[in-house]
């Protein structure tokens, strides 16, 4: 806890015990009672977020950055604050770039997420604006300016989060004091949006493999469809010596998780949906043929484009998260045979990953519910027999035109006090 001093003279200074366990003072010269009050109350601020190895709170961290260079010196020299003349002004702009930069870790997918949350964090607020000056207040505001482009939840989400991993970043150097993303309001965590799930039948994508124009395409949506396989990153990097033939199981590599111990690849059944394309394949291929799809390789194709016209093609409309929700569907559809723990085993993915973005319910649900285990005719007519009406007897009333029961033997009227118990030898009154 701080306090405030008085001096002769008027002098004030507030009193701290720091981290170390010393004693410091804060001198504050001649100033107002309200004044030393409020300096005490942000050095308790950023006793607090020191002691807890936690970002100060963003009214603290405005407060230092508005102070002049006189009292922020004095806090520097009594251990709470970086001396301002070591840390370099930083621009949004510069900061962001060599961020997403010095991400040698990231995969190309993701350096242009990044990419892309850089270009509108410096679009809204200028490559020029300091980092230290933008507020919780201009962290939502931008945020809220994502939803008017228009933009998806999803998309907004994750560009939040890119922005909170930058401005962190920023708080780890010690740059700024405190993460105005880090409010409640900015939501990060991507959820799946139900709406835009379509469940894609063995008719149609039959008839979309039909209109395909070569064994290559034919075994990119096989892989989709029946294998499950995230494209293009899993189906890219799958290569002939993955698939073990004699023991109908494919080894499928999963770049996008393979940061994560043990998840740099998964085993999964060679469904025969999917074998026969992929045999297929397999006899068109060049000797020595690597892996196997090998039309397609540059990052620079456009998969999605084909394949909407494909779809076209084949008499259908394109659905939307094109090869997702293909699967999607094949997460699904092996739901309703297996447990789920194998299920997210041969998919790659988690349990509570798989119900948030994966698992969903179909028609095919609903007609099951009302059509297996049905009933008999009988059993749905009796089931819908109104109930008969109950007649309401009282429990003290004999009823109507009926004589009192009795016990057979003895009356009601021959009863003595002795009641229906027999007396014993040893008991008298």
């Amino acid at each position: 806890m701080a306090s405030v001093c008085c001096d002769e003279g008027g002098l004030k200074r507030v009193t701290f015990k720091g981290l170390d366990g010393k004693r410091r003072a804060v001198r504050l010269g001649k100033q107002s009672k309200k004044y030393a009050n409020d300096v005490r109350r942000h050095v308790e601020e950023i006793l607090s977020a020191a002691g807890a190895r936690f970002s100060m709170d963003q009214q603290t961290a405005s407060w230092l950055g508005d102070i002049d260079d006189d009292l922020h010196s004095r806090l520097a020299s009594a251990g709470l604050v970086n001396p301002r003349e070591t840390v370099a002004v930083q621009l949004l702009g510069a900061f962001a770039e060599n961020y997403v930069s010095s991400r040698v870790d990231a995969k190309d997918s993701s350096r242009i997420v990044y990419n892309r949350a850089r270009r509108l964090l410096v679009e809204y607020f200028g490559a020029e604006r300091s980092l230290a000056t933008i507020t919780e207040g201009d962290a939502c505001e931008w945020r809220l300016w994502l939803i008017g482009k228009p933009m998806a939840d999803t998309t907004v989400r994750k560009m939040c989060s890119v922005a909170r991993m930058i401005f962190k970043s920023a708080v780890k150097r010690r740059l700024i004091d405190a993460n105005p993303f880090d409010d409640d309001e900015i939501k990060t965590a991507v959820t799946g949006n139900a709406a835009r799930f379509r469940f894609i039948t063995a008719e149609t994508i039959n008839d979309v493999i039909e209109a395909c124009p070569n064994a290559e395409w034919r075994v990119i949506v096989a892989l989709s469809r029946w294998g499950g396989l995230r494209c293009p990153s899993e189906t890219l990097s799958l290569k002939w010596g993955h698939v073990d033939w004699e023991r109908n199981r494919l080894i499928v590599p999963s770049p996008k998780t393979a940061h994560h111990e043990g998840k740099g690849e998964r085993m999964t059944p060679l469904f025969p949906e999917l074998r026969v394309h992929l045999e297929a394949a397999f006899e068109q291929a060049e000797p020595g043929t690597e892996f196997v799809v090998n039309r397609f390789r540059s990052t620079a194709t456009n998969l999605r484009t084909t394949f909407e016209k494909i779809i076209r093609k084949a008499g259908h409309q394109p659905w939307e998260r094109l090869f997702h929700n293909l699967r999607a569907t094949r997460q699904t559809e092996l739901s309703d045979r297996f447990p789920e723990h194998v299920v997210c085993g041969w998919m790659g993915n988690s349990q509570p990953v798989a119900k948030r973005h994966y698992l969903h319910t179909t028609d095919e649900h609903f007609t099951r519910a009302v059509t297996e285990d049905a009933p008999t005719e009988k059993a749905a007519q009796k089931a819908a027999r109104p109930l008969p009406e109950l007649r309401r007897v009282d429990a003290h009333a004999a009823p109507e035109n009926e004589e009192t029961p009795c016990f057979q033997g003895v009356s009601a009227n021959e009863m003595d006090d002795t009641g229906l118990e027999p007396v014993t030898s040893t008991m008298s009154r």
